[in-house]
Protein backbone atom coordinates (compact mmCIF):
# COMPACT_ATOMS: atom_id res chain seq x y z
CA UNK A 1 0.00 0.00 0.00
CA UNK A 2 1.15 3.53 -0.71
CA UNK A 3 1.61 5.97 2.20
CA UNK A 4 -1.31 8.07 0.96
CA UNK A 5 -3.69 5.11 0.80
CA UNK A 6 -2.74 4.12 4.38
CA UNK A 7 -3.25 7.71 5.51
CA UNK A 8 -6.64 7.84 3.77
CA UNK A 9 -7.70 4.63 5.53
CA UNK A 10 -6.75 6.12 8.91
CA UNK A 11 -8.68 9.34 8.17
CA UNK A 12 -11.85 7.47 7.17
CA UNK A 13 -11.66 5.30 10.29
CA UNK A 14 -11.28 8.34 12.53
CA UNK A 15 -14.27 10.05 10.94
CA UNK A 16 -16.36 7.02 11.92
CA UNK A 17 -14.73 6.86 15.37
CA UNK A 18 -15.32 10.54 16.15
CA UNK A 19 -18.93 10.24 15.02
CA UNK A 20 -19.57 7.29 17.34
CA UNK A 21 -17.72 8.99 20.21
CA UNK A 22 -19.65 12.25 19.78
CA UNK A 23 -23.06 10.57 19.66
CA UNK A 24 -22.29 8.41 22.72
CA UNK A 25 -20.68 11.11 24.87
CA UNK A 26 -22.39 14.36 23.94
CA UNK A 27 -24.49 14.43 27.16
CA UNK A 28 -21.97 12.80 29.50
CA UNK A 29 -21.38 14.38 32.92
CA UNK A 30 -18.70 13.40 35.47
CA UNK A 31 -20.61 10.23 36.37
CA UNK A 32 -20.80 9.35 32.68
CA UNK A 33 -17.07 9.98 32.23
CA UNK A 34 -15.99 7.98 35.31
CA UNK A 35 -18.50 5.08 35.42
CA UNK A 36 -20.80 5.41 32.40
CA UNK A 37 -23.59 6.32 34.84
CA UNK A 38 -23.81 2.58 35.71
CA UNK A 39 -26.40 2.15 32.95
CA UNK A 40 -24.48 0.06 30.39
CA UNK A 41 -26.14 -3.13 29.09
CA UNK A 42 -24.05 -6.18 30.06
CA UNK A 43 -24.05 -7.70 26.55
CA UNK A 44 -22.75 -4.43 25.07
CA UNK A 45 -19.96 -4.33 27.67
CA UNK A 46 -19.14 -8.02 26.98
CA UNK A 47 -18.81 -7.36 23.25
CA UNK A 48 -16.78 -4.21 23.91
CA UNK A 49 -14.49 -6.04 26.35
CA UNK A 50 -13.25 -8.33 23.56
CA UNK A 51 -11.77 -5.33 21.82
CA UNK A 52 -10.69 -3.73 25.10
CA UNK A 53 -8.55 -6.74 26.01
CA UNK A 54 -6.98 -7.05 22.54
CA UNK A 55 -4.59 -4.21 21.86
CA UNK A 56 -2.40 -3.44 18.89
CA UNK A 57 0.23 -5.54 20.66
CA UNK A 58 -1.97 -8.64 20.38
CA UNK A 59 -2.92 -7.79 16.82
CA UNK A 60 0.67 -7.61 15.59
CA UNK A 61 2.75 -9.60 18.09
CA UNK A 62 0.60 -12.72 18.63
CA UNK A 63 0.74 -13.90 14.98
CA UNK A 64 4.47 -13.11 14.93
CA UNK A 65 5.31 -14.94 18.17
CA UNK A 66 4.07 -18.26 16.74
CA UNK A 67 7.56 -18.95 15.34
CA UNK A 68 9.10 -18.77 18.82
CA UNK A 69 6.42 -20.05 21.19
CA UNK A 70 4.03 -21.89 18.80
CA UNK A 71 0.49 -22.00 20.24
CA UNK A 72 1.96 -21.91 23.76
CA UNK A 73 0.29 -18.55 24.36
CA UNK A 74 -2.99 -20.48 24.74
CA UNK A 75 -1.60 -21.89 28.00
CA UNK A 76 -1.57 -18.35 29.32
CA UNK A 77 -5.04 -17.69 27.86
CA UNK A 78 -6.40 -20.67 29.83
CA UNK A 79 -4.95 -18.94 32.89
CA UNK A 80 -6.76 -15.76 31.81
CA UNK A 81 -10.02 -17.70 31.96
CA UNK A 82 -9.30 -18.92 35.49
CA UNK A 83 -8.39 -15.39 36.58
CA UNK A 84 -11.66 -14.03 35.22
CA UNK A 85 -13.58 -16.39 37.49
CA UNK A 86 -11.88 -14.75 40.50
CA UNK A 87 -12.69 -11.30 39.12
CA UNK A 88 -16.34 -12.19 38.49
CA UNK A 89 -17.11 -13.86 41.82
CA UNK A 90 -14.71 -12.20 44.30
CA UNK A 91 -13.73 -8.71 43.16
CA UNK A 92 -16.80 -7.53 41.26
CA UNK A 93 -19.34 -8.06 44.09
CA UNK A 94 -16.91 -6.37 46.50
CA UNK A 95 -16.48 -3.26 44.32
CA UNK A 96 -20.22 -2.94 43.67
CA UNK A 97 -21.01 -3.36 47.36
CA UNK A 98 -18.67 -0.46 48.16
CA UNK A 99 -20.05 1.62 45.24
CA UNK A 100 -16.53 2.62 44.15
CA UNK A 101 -15.70 5.12 41.40
CA UNK A 102 -12.02 4.18 41.61
CA UNK A 103 -11.28 0.63 42.74
CA UNK A 104 -8.27 1.87 44.74
CA UNK A 105 -10.74 3.43 47.16
CA UNK A 106 -10.89 -0.09 48.62
CA UNK A 107 -7.29 0.27 49.85
CA UNK A 108 -8.12 3.47 51.74
CA UNK A 109 -11.12 1.82 53.35
CA UNK A 110 -9.13 -1.29 54.28
CA UNK A 111 -5.71 0.10 55.27
CA UNK A 112 -5.53 3.88 55.13
CA UNK A 113 -4.56 6.90 53.08
CA UNK A 114 -0.95 5.89 52.32
CA UNK A 115 -2.04 2.50 50.96
CA UNK A 116 -4.66 4.23 48.82
CA UNK A 117 -2.09 6.56 47.26
CA UNK A 118 0.43 3.73 46.86
CA UNK A 119 -2.07 1.68 44.85
CA UNK A 120 -3.03 4.70 42.75
CA UNK A 121 0.59 5.65 41.98
CA UNK A 122 1.55 2.09 41.07
CA UNK A 123 -1.48 1.93 38.76
CA UNK A 124 -0.43 5.24 37.23
CA UNK A 125 3.07 3.93 36.50
CA UNK A 126 1.79 0.54 35.29
CA UNK A 127 -0.89 1.88 33.00
CA UNK A 128 1.15 4.74 31.61
CA UNK A 129 4.05 2.45 30.68
CA UNK A 130 1.77 -0.33 29.39
CA UNK A 131 -0.39 2.01 27.33
CA UNK A 132 2.65 3.78 25.93
CA UNK A 133 4.23 0.46 24.88
CA UNK A 134 0.99 -0.57 23.16
CA UNK A 135 0.57 2.76 21.38
CA UNK A 136 4.25 2.75 20.47
CA UNK A 137 3.60 -0.27 18.28
CA UNK A 138 1.02 1.53 16.16
CA UNK A 139 3.30 4.57 15.95
CA UNK A 140 6.11 2.29 14.78
CA UNK A 141 3.89 0.75 12.09
CA UNK A 142 2.60 4.14 10.94
CA UNK A 143 6.20 5.40 10.85
CA UNK A 144 7.15 2.50 8.59
CA UNK A 145 4.15 2.78 6.27
CA UNK A 146 3.40 6.52 6.20
CA UNK A 147 5.65 8.90 8.09
CA UNK A 148 9.06 7.67 6.94
CA UNK A 149 8.18 7.77 3.20
CA UNK A 150 6.76 11.27 3.73
CA UNK A 151 9.74 12.44 5.80
CA UNK A 152 7.79 12.95 9.05
CA UNK A 153 9.89 12.50 12.26
CA UNK A 154 8.82 9.88 14.81
CA UNK A 155 8.27 12.53 17.51
CA UNK A 156 5.67 14.30 15.34
CA UNK A 157 4.05 10.94 14.63
CA UNK A 158 3.78 10.21 18.38
CA UNK A 159 2.36 13.64 19.26
CA UNK A 160 -0.30 13.50 16.52
CA UNK A 161 -1.26 9.94 17.49
CA UNK A 162 -1.78 10.82 21.16
CA UNK A 163 -3.63 14.04 20.20
CA UNK A 164 -6.13 12.01 18.17
CA UNK A 165 -6.68 9.68 21.13
CA UNK A 166 -7.22 12.66 23.41
CA UNK A 167 -9.75 14.23 21.04
CA UNK A 168 -12.18 11.32 20.98
CA UNK A 169 -12.06 10.65 24.74
CA UNK A 170 -12.03 14.14 26.29
CA UNK A 171 -15.82 14.46 26.42
CA UNK A 172 -17.49 11.09 26.99
CA UNK A 173 -15.00 8.98 28.96
CA UNK A 174 -16.30 5.49 29.77
CA UNK A 175 -19.69 6.24 28.23
CA UNK A 176 -18.01 6.78 24.85
CA UNK A 177 -15.52 3.93 25.32
CA UNK A 178 -18.21 1.23 25.50
CA UNK A 179 -19.37 2.18 22.01
CA UNK A 180 -15.94 2.84 20.50
CA UNK A 181 -14.70 -0.48 21.92
CA UNK A 182 -17.67 -2.20 20.29
CA UNK A 183 -16.66 -0.63 16.97
CA UNK A 184 -13.11 -1.81 17.58
CA UNK A 185 -14.27 -5.38 18.34
CA UNK A 186 -16.25 -5.49 15.11
CA UNK A 187 -13.27 -4.22 13.09
CA UNK A 188 -10.90 -6.71 14.74
CA UNK A 189 -13.06 -9.76 14.13
CA UNK A 190 -13.88 -8.82 10.53
CA UNK A 191 -10.25 -8.00 9.70
CA UNK A 192 -8.70 -11.18 11.15
CA UNK A 193 -11.36 -13.47 9.62
CA UNK A 194 -11.04 -11.90 6.17
CA UNK A 195 -7.23 -11.91 6.34
CA UNK A 196 -7.34 -15.65 7.12
CA UNK A 197 -9.74 -16.14 4.20
CA UNK A 198 -7.56 -14.27 1.69
CA UNK A 199 -4.31 -15.96 2.77
CA UNK A 200 -5.92 -19.43 2.70
CA UNK A 201 -7.34 -18.68 -0.75
CA UNK A 202 -3.92 -17.61 -2.06
CA UNK A 203 -2.45 -20.87 -0.69
CA UNK A 204 -5.35 -22.71 -2.41
CA UNK A 205 -6.61 -24.18 0.86
CA UNK A 206 -10.21 -25.12 1.55
CA UNK A 207 -11.50 -24.73 5.09
CA UNK A 208 -10.80 -28.39 5.89
CA UNK A 209 -7.32 -28.39 4.35
CA UNK A 210 -6.51 -25.09 6.09
CA UNK A 211 -7.38 -26.62 9.46
CA UNK A 212 -5.26 -29.68 8.59
CA UNK A 213 -2.27 -27.52 7.58
CA UNK A 214 -2.47 -25.61 10.85
CA UNK A 215 -2.97 -28.74 13.00
CA UNK A 216 -0.08 -30.58 11.29
CA UNK A 217 2.31 -27.64 11.53
CA UNK A 218 5.00 -27.87 14.25
CA UNK A 219 4.08 -24.24 14.99
CA UNK A 220 0.71 -25.35 16.41
CA UNK A 221 2.13 -27.13 19.46
CA UNK A 222 0.12 -25.91 22.44
CA UNK A 223 1.19 -27.59 25.69
CA UNK A 224 4.73 -27.70 27.12
CA UNK A 225 5.27 -30.03 30.09
CA UNK A 226 8.78 -31.34 29.32
CA UNK A 227 11.14 -28.67 30.72
CA UNK A 228 10.38 -26.91 34.00
CA UNK A 229 13.23 -24.46 33.37
CA UNK A 230 11.68 -23.27 30.10
CA UNK A 231 9.63 -20.07 30.02
CA UNK A 232 7.03 -22.07 28.05
CA UNK A 233 6.44 -24.63 30.83
CA UNK A 234 2.65 -25.09 31.20
CA UNK A 235 2.24 -24.31 34.90
CA UNK A 236 4.40 -21.18 34.60
CA UNK A 237 2.23 -19.90 31.77
CA UNK A 238 -1.10 -20.94 33.31
CA UNK A 239 -0.42 -19.46 36.75
CA UNK A 240 1.11 -16.34 35.25
CA UNK A 241 -1.99 -15.95 33.06
CA UNK A 242 -4.36 -16.30 36.01
CA UNK A 243 -2.53 -13.84 38.27
CA UNK A 244 -1.76 -11.44 35.42
CA UNK A 245 -5.48 -11.28 34.63
CA UNK A 246 -6.40 -10.66 38.25
CA UNK A 247 -3.83 -7.85 38.39
CA UNK A 248 -4.15 -6.34 34.90
CA UNK A 249 -7.94 -6.62 34.67
CA UNK A 250 -9.46 -7.10 38.12
CA UNK A 251 -7.15 -4.60 39.86
CA UNK A 252 -6.80 -2.26 36.89
CA UNK A 253 -8.93 0.88 36.90
CA UNK A 254 -8.92 0.89 33.09
CA UNK A 255 -10.54 -2.53 32.63
CA UNK A 256 -12.76 -2.49 35.73
CA UNK A 257 -14.09 0.94 34.82
CA UNK A 258 -16.02 -0.78 32.01
CA UNK A 259 -17.14 -3.72 34.14
CA UNK A 260 -18.40 -1.35 36.85
CA UNK A 261 -20.48 0.56 34.29
CA UNK A 262 -23.08 -2.26 34.28
CA UNK A 263 -26.31 -1.84 36.25
CA UNK A 264 -25.39 -4.29 39.03
CA UNK A 265 -22.83 -6.96 39.96
CA UNK A 266 -24.88 -9.81 38.43
CA UNK A 267 -24.93 -8.09 35.03
CA UNK A 268 -21.21 -7.41 35.37
CA UNK A 269 -20.58 -11.11 36.06
CA UNK A 270 -22.50 -12.09 32.91
CA UNK A 271 -20.37 -9.65 30.93
CA UNK A 272 -17.07 -10.98 32.33
CA UNK A 273 -17.86 -14.67 31.74
CA UNK A 274 -19.19 -14.08 28.23
CA UNK A 275 -16.30 -11.87 27.14
CA UNK A 276 -13.52 -14.26 28.23
CA UNK A 277 -14.98 -17.14 26.20
CA UNK A 278 -15.18 -14.90 23.14
CA UNK A 279 -11.64 -13.61 23.77
CA UNK A 280 -10.32 -17.18 23.74
CA UNK A 281 -11.86 -17.73 20.30
CA UNK A 282 -10.45 -14.46 18.92
CA UNK A 283 -6.91 -15.15 20.21
CA UNK A 284 -7.08 -18.64 18.70
CA UNK A 285 -7.89 -16.99 15.35
CA UNK A 286 -4.80 -14.77 15.70
CA UNK A 287 -2.59 -17.82 16.33
CA UNK A 288 -4.09 -19.62 13.33
CA UNK A 289 -3.38 -16.52 11.27
CA UNK A 290 0.24 -16.63 12.46
CA UNK A 291 0.73 -20.19 11.14
CA UNK A 292 -0.78 -19.20 7.79
CA UNK A 293 1.43 -16.10 7.58
CA UNK A 294 4.61 -18.14 8.18
CA UNK A 295 3.44 -20.78 5.72
CA UNK A 296 2.85 -18.08 3.11
CA UNK A 297 6.21 -16.42 3.86
CA UNK A 298 8.03 -19.74 3.36
CA UNK A 299 6.21 -20.40 0.07
CA UNK A 300 7.15 -16.95 -1.28
CA UNK A 301 10.65 -16.72 0.18
CA UNK A 302 9.76 -13.69 2.31
CA UNK A 303 12.49 -12.96 4.86
CA UNK A 304 11.27 -11.82 8.31
CA UNK A 305 13.82 -10.70 10.91
CA UNK A 306 11.38 -9.83 13.72
CA UNK A 307 8.10 -11.55 14.51
CA UNK A 308 6.38 -8.18 15.05
CA UNK A 309 7.12 -7.29 11.41
CA UNK A 310 5.51 -10.40 9.90
CA UNK A 311 1.86 -9.34 9.70
CA UNK A 312 2.52 -5.71 8.62
CA UNK A 313 5.07 -6.80 6.01
CA UNK A 314 2.82 -9.38 4.31
CA UNK A 315 -0.51 -7.56 4.67
CA UNK A 316 0.75 -4.31 3.14
CA UNK A 317 3.50 -5.67 0.88
CA UNK A 318 1.38 -6.08 -2.27
CA UNK A 319 1.09 -9.87 -2.00
CA UNK A 320 -2.70 -9.72 -1.72
CA UNK A 321 -5.55 -7.50 -2.95
CA UNK A 322 -5.53 -3.97 -1.52
CA UNK A 323 -8.46 -4.87 0.73
CA UNK A 324 -6.14 -7.06 2.86
CA UNK A 325 -3.86 -4.10 3.55
CA UNK A 326 -6.87 -1.91 4.31
CA UNK A 327 -8.21 -4.54 6.72
CA UNK A 328 -4.83 -4.76 8.46
CA UNK A 329 -4.63 -0.99 8.92
CA UNK A 330 -8.22 -0.79 10.18
CA UNK A 331 -7.66 -3.67 12.61
CA UNK A 332 -4.40 -2.18 13.88
CA UNK A 333 -5.60 1.37 14.41
CA UNK A 334 -8.92 0.24 15.90
CA UNK A 335 -7.13 -1.98 18.43
CA UNK A 336 -4.32 0.42 19.29
CA UNK A 337 -6.21 3.70 19.44
CA UNK A 338 -9.09 2.25 21.42
CA UNK A 339 -6.72 0.69 23.98
CA UNK A 340 -4.86 3.98 24.32
CA UNK A 341 -8.14 5.88 24.66
CA UNK A 342 -9.35 3.66 27.48
CA UNK A 343 -5.98 3.94 29.23
CA UNK A 344 -6.09 7.73 28.96
CA UNK A 345 -9.59 7.76 30.45
CA UNK A 346 -8.60 5.45 33.31
CA UNK A 347 -5.44 7.44 34.07
CA UNK A 348 -7.49 10.64 34.13
CA UNK A 349 -10.07 9.05 36.45
CA UNK A 350 -7.52 7.60 38.87
CA UNK A 351 -5.32 10.71 39.01
CA UNK A 352 -8.32 13.02 39.47
CA UNK A 353 -10.19 10.90 42.03
CA UNK A 354 -7.37 9.09 43.85
CA UNK A 355 -4.42 11.44 43.82
CA UNK A 356 -5.85 14.98 43.52
CA UNK A 357 -9.20 14.17 45.11
CA UNK A 358 -12.74 15.30 44.29
CA UNK A 359 -14.21 15.51 47.79
CA UNK A 360 -15.62 18.94 48.59
CA UNK A 361 -15.42 20.11 44.97
CA UNK A 362 -18.44 21.21 42.94
CA UNK A 363 -19.43 19.46 39.70
CA UNK A 364 -18.02 22.37 37.66
CA UNK A 365 -14.72 22.32 39.58
CA UNK A 366 -14.35 18.56 39.02
CA UNK A 367 -15.01 19.02 35.28
CA UNK A 368 -12.30 21.68 35.03
CA UNK A 369 -9.84 19.59 37.06
CA UNK A 370 -10.60 16.44 35.06
CA UNK A 371 -10.06 18.23 31.73
CA UNK A 372 -6.68 19.60 32.84
CA UNK A 373 -5.58 16.16 34.05
CA UNK A 374 -6.72 14.65 30.75
CA UNK A 375 -4.43 17.02 28.83
CA UNK A 376 -1.55 16.31 31.21
CA UNK A 377 -1.91 12.53 30.81
CA UNK A 378 -1.83 12.90 27.02
CA UNK A 379 1.38 14.96 27.14
CA UNK A 380 3.10 12.44 29.43
CA UNK A 381 2.02 9.53 27.22
CA UNK A 382 3.48 11.18 24.11
CA UNK A 383 6.80 11.78 25.89
CA UNK A 384 6.98 8.17 27.14
CA UNK A 385 6.35 6.84 23.61
CA UNK A 386 9.22 8.95 22.26
CA UNK A 387 11.53 7.58 25.00
CA UNK A 388 10.42 3.97 24.33
CA UNK A 389 11.33 4.46 20.67
CA UNK A 390 14.90 5.11 21.75
CA UNK A 391 15.03 2.07 24.07
CA UNK A 392 13.03 -0.60 22.21
CA UNK A 393 14.95 -3.89 22.00
CA UNK A 394 12.46 -6.72 22.61
CA UNK A 395 9.16 -8.10 21.42
CA UNK A 396 6.48 -5.61 22.41
CA UNK A 397 4.07 -8.17 23.89
CA UNK A 398 6.94 -9.55 25.97
CA UNK A 399 7.74 -6.04 27.21
CA UNK A 400 4.13 -5.48 28.29
CA UNK A 401 4.05 -8.57 30.51
CA UNK A 402 7.53 -7.92 31.93
CA UNK A 403 6.41 -4.44 32.95
CA UNK A 404 3.23 -5.88 34.46
CA UNK A 405 5.22 -8.37 36.53
CA UNK A 406 7.08 -5.54 38.25
CA UNK A 407 4.41 -2.86 38.56
CA UNK A 408 1.18 -4.78 39.23
CA UNK A 409 2.70 -7.14 41.82
CA UNK A 410 2.45 -4.73 44.80
CA UNK A 411 -1.17 -3.90 43.91
CA UNK A 412 -2.03 -7.60 43.72
CA UNK A 413 -0.30 -8.26 47.05
CA UNK A 414 -2.13 -5.43 48.83
CA UNK A 415 -5.56 -6.48 47.57
CA UNK A 416 -4.86 -10.15 48.41
CA UNK A 417 -3.86 -9.27 51.97
CA UNK A 418 -6.88 -7.02 52.36
CA UNK A 419 -9.37 -9.60 51.08
CA UNK A 420 -7.98 -12.76 52.68
CA UNK A 421 -7.05 -11.37 56.10
CA UNK A 422 -8.82 -9.12 58.58
CA UNK A 423 -5.72 -7.68 60.26
CA UNK A 424 -4.85 -3.99 60.37
CA UNK A 425 -1.35 -2.85 59.32
CA UNK A 426 0.90 0.15 59.87
CA UNK A 427 -0.29 2.14 56.90
CA UNK A 428 2.58 4.65 56.75
CA UNK A 429 5.16 1.93 55.95
CA UNK A 430 3.26 0.31 53.06
CA UNK A 431 4.94 2.44 50.33
CA UNK A 432 8.32 1.02 51.41
CA UNK A 433 7.03 -2.54 51.07
CA UNK A 434 5.60 -1.73 47.62
CA UNK A 435 8.97 -0.41 46.43
CA UNK A 436 11.10 -3.17 47.96
CA UNK A 437 9.07 -6.04 46.46
CA UNK A 438 9.87 -5.25 42.79
CA UNK A 439 13.54 -4.71 43.75
CA UNK A 440 13.67 -8.18 45.32
CA UNK A 441 12.07 -9.61 42.17
CA UNK A 442 14.68 -7.91 40.00
CA UNK A 443 17.48 -9.46 42.06
CA UNK A 444 15.72 -12.84 41.91
CA UNK A 445 15.30 -12.72 38.14
CA UNK A 446 18.90 -11.66 37.47
CA UNK A 447 20.32 -14.51 39.57
CA UNK A 448 17.73 -17.29 39.16
CA UNK A 449 19.76 -19.37 36.68
CA UNK A 450 22.81 -19.37 38.95
CA UNK A 451 20.86 -19.93 42.17
CA UNK A 452 18.29 -22.50 40.99
CA UNK A 453 20.14 -24.74 38.53
CA UNK A 454 19.23 -22.96 35.28
CA UNK A 455 15.65 -22.01 36.21
CA UNK A 456 14.43 -18.98 34.24
CA UNK A 457 11.66 -16.79 35.55
CA UNK A 458 8.94 -15.85 33.09
CA UNK A 459 5.76 -13.90 33.73
CA UNK A 460 5.22 -15.87 36.95
CA UNK A 461 7.53 -13.27 38.50
CA UNK A 462 4.30 -11.34 39.15
CA UNK A 463 3.26 -14.01 41.68
CA UNK A 464 6.53 -13.67 43.63
CA UNK A 465 6.21 -9.89 43.53
CA UNK A 466 2.73 -10.11 45.08
CA UNK A 467 3.97 -12.71 47.58
CA UNK A 468 6.83 -10.44 48.75
CA UNK A 469 4.29 -7.63 49.22
CA UNK A 470 1.97 -9.95 51.15
CA UNK A 471 4.83 -11.05 53.44
CA UNK A 472 5.85 -7.43 53.93
CA UNK A 473 2.32 -6.54 55.04
CA UNK A 474 2.38 -9.46 57.46
CA UNK A 475 5.46 -7.90 59.07
CA UNK A 476 3.55 -4.61 59.41
CA UNK A 477 0.52 -6.09 61.18
CA UNK A 478 -0.63 -4.28 64.28
CA UNK A 479 -1.11 -6.17 67.51
CA UNK A 480 -4.70 -7.06 68.24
Amino acid sequence: MSPLSVLLTVIVYFIVLFTVSYLAGRKADNAGFFTGGRRSAWYMVAFAMIGASISGVTYVSVPGMVAVSNFGYLQMVLGFMAGHLIIAFVLTPLFYRMNLVSIYGYLENRFGRMSYHTGAYFFFISKMLGAAVRLFLVCLTMQLLVCEPLGVPFAVNAVVTVALVWLYTFRGGVKSLIWTDSLKTLCLIVSVVLCIYYIASDLQLSFGSMVSVIADSPLSRTFFFDDVNSKQFFFKQFLAGAFTTIAMTGLDQDMMQRNLSCRNSRDSQKNILTSIVLQFVVILLFLMLGVLLYTFADSRGVQVTKGDELFPLIATGGYFPVVVGVLFIVGLISSAYSAAGSALTALTTSFTVDILGTRGRTEAEVVKLRQRVHVGMAVIMALVIIVINQLNSTSVIDAVYILASYTYGPILGMFAFGIFTKRAVRDKYIPWVAVCSPLLCFILQRNSEAWFGGYQFSYELLIFNALFTFIGLCLLMKKK
